[in-house]
């Protein structure tokens, strides 16, 4: 897979949104290269799991549109046949 990147905007936002989960939910302020550092990890050790699951699950939902299709063409066929 190939490594997930992210605008200078995204990649600022995302690490605000860090470091503001650190200092709100752990009562633990973290600095700007701290935060980014976490975010690489994440994006490196993680993000590749939920990106999998992702593509999993679109997979499964496009599965069920397809059936649903075939089941609507041949409900068509079997109301032509009447």
């Amino acid at each position: 897979m190939k490594p997930i990147e992210f605008s200078k905007d995204e990649k600022a936002a995302l690490i605000g949104r860090i470091q503001h989960h650190f200092d709100r939910e752990l009562d633990q302020p973290i600095g700007l290269l701290k935060a980014e550092l976490v975010l690489d990890f994440f994006a490196k050790e993680v993000g590749a799991a939920y990106y999998r699951q992702g593509i999993d699950d679109a997979q499964a939902a496009l599965a069920r549109r397809i059936d649903d299709f075939s089941d609507d063409v041949y409900q068509l066929q079997r109301d032509a046949g009447d």
